[in-house]
């Protein structure tokens, strides 16, 4: 008993420890709202397409060129892996208007990128498929 008295203790400061740092909203609205974002989200995933990912090497090469893809641009790029998986493709040359990623589609991962200016100093290799935005 003296335990379980410890314990009602214990917990009391802490839940007004967790109060406080939540600020002024309740609980029950805040675990609300989260639960609304979680499935908002989770809603998305469903009805789109899979997402994409970025290897490090992508995301460096990205930054370094000052590629940016936004949230528009992202979701025709995992249109477009949908479109060459359906054709059987593995791996994928993805031309948008500012530069060319080179995509494993089975990965549904950006292996690398080039902008406009480095896509026609070389030669890209290993690739199956492209699709232009």
């Amino acid at each position: 008993m003296a335990s379980g008295m410890r314990i009602a203790n214990y917990q009391r400061p802490v839940e007004l420890l967790d109060i406080a740092r939540r600020g002024k909203l309740p609980q029950a609205e805040k675990k609300d709202q989260a639960e609304g974002t979680f499935k908002e989200m989770f809603s998305e995933q469903l009805a789109g397409s899979r997402g994409v990912s970025f290897s490090k090497h992508a995301s460096e090469r990205l930054y370094s060129r000052g590629i940016e893809i936004d949230d528009a641009l992202l979701g025709r790029i995992a249109g477009a892996l949908d479109k060459a998986e359906g054709k059987g493709s593995k791996e994928t040359l993805i031309l948008t208007d500012e530069a060319a990623l080179v995509v494993s589609v089975p990965n549904r991962t950006v292996i690398t990128a080039f902008d406009r200016d480095h896509l026609r100093e070389g030669v890209v290799t290993s690739i199956d498929s492209a699709v232009i935005l």
